[in-house]
C-alpha cells in the first residue's frame, strides 16, 4: 500500500472522528449554551458586587475628603486670625498645616476620581454584558423553540408514516376480506344451482311418470314402433 493511500485513509479517519466529535457537541448544544448562560450570569453577578464594593469605598472617601475641605476652611480662618493679630510664627505653623491639609485633599481627591474611572469602566461592562447575555438568551430561547417545534414535527411524520404503513395494512387486510366474500358468495351460488337443476330433475320423472311429459325418444322405441308398423302391414 502507498504512502498517498495511507494519508489518505488516515485523513478519511480524522475527518470522520471530527464529524463525530462535532455531532456531539451539536447534541449538547442547548446544554452548553445553558451553561455559558449560567456563567455570564454569575460573572456579572460578580461585577455588580465588586461594583458596589467600589461606589462603597468611594463614598467613605468623599467623606473624608469632605471632612478634610471642612479642616481647611477651619485653618484657613485661624491663619486669617494669626496674620490679623501679626503673628506670623503662629500664621506660619498654621499654614504648615494647611499646606499638609491641601497635599491629603489632592491625593484623595485623585483617588476619588481614580474609583469614579473605575465606577464607569465597570458599569459599562455590566451594562454591556446584560445586552450580550440577554440577546444570547434570546436567541436561546428561539434554539429551544425551534427544537421543540421539529421534535413536535418529527414525531408527529413518525406517526404518519406508521399511520400510512397501518391504513396500507388494514387496505391490504380489506381487500383479502372481500375477496374472501366474493370466493364464498360464488360457492355457494354454485350450490343453490346445482340444488336447482337437482329439484327439476325430480319434477321431470313425476311428470313423465303421470303421462304428462312423454320420454324422449329412445332406440327401444323405435324398434318397438316398427314392429307393430310391421305386423300392422302383414
Amino acid at each position: 500500500m502507498s504512502q498517498g493511500i495511507l494519508s489518505k485513509i488516515w485523513t478519511a479517519i480524522r475527518g470522520g472522528a471530527t464529524e463525530a466529535g462535532q455531532s456531539i457537541i451539536d447534541a449538547q448544544a442547548i446544554r452548553i449554551l445553558d451553561q455559558e448562560l449560567r456563567d455570564a450570569d454569575a460573572a456579572l453577578l460578580k461585577s455588580r458586587d465588586e461594583l458596589t464594593k467600589i461606589m462603597a469605598k468611594r463614598k467613605l472617601g468623599a467623606d473624608a475628603l469632605a471632612a478634610r475641605q471642612d479642616k481647611l476652611k477651619e485653618y484657613e480662618g485661624y491663619a486669617q486670625q494669626a496674620l490679623a493679630q501679626n503673628n506670623e510664627e503662629l500664621a506660619l505653623e498654621i499654614a504648615t498645616k494647611i499646606a499638609e491639609l491641601e497635599t491629603e485633599i489632592a491625593e484623595q481627591q485623585g483617588l476619588i476620581d481614580s474609583y469614579d474611572k473605575s465606577i464607569a469602566t465597570i458599569r459599562k461592562s455590566i451594562a454591556d454584558g446584560e445586552k450580550q447575555v440577554g440577546r444570547l438568551k434570546a436567541q436561546v430561547d428561539q434554539v429551544k423553540a425551534t427544537a421543540a417545534v421539529q421534535k413536535a414535527q418529527a414525531s408527529i411524520a413518525a406517526r404518519h408514516a406508521g399511520a400510512n404503513r397501518t391504513v396500507s395494512s388494514a387496505v391490504e387486510s380489506l381487500e383479502r376480506i372481500k375477496q374472501r366474500q366474493a370466493e364464498t358468495a360464488a360457492r355457494m351460488e354454485a350450490a343453490e344451482q346445482l340444488a336447482n337443476e337437482g329439484g327439476d330433475a325430480d319434477l321431470q320423472a313425476k311428470l313423465k311418470a303421470a303421462g304428462i311429459v312423454q320420454e324422449t325418444s329412445s332406440a327401444n322405441a323405435v324398434l318397438e314402433r316398427l314392429k307393430k308398423q310391421r305386423q300392422n302391414n302383414g
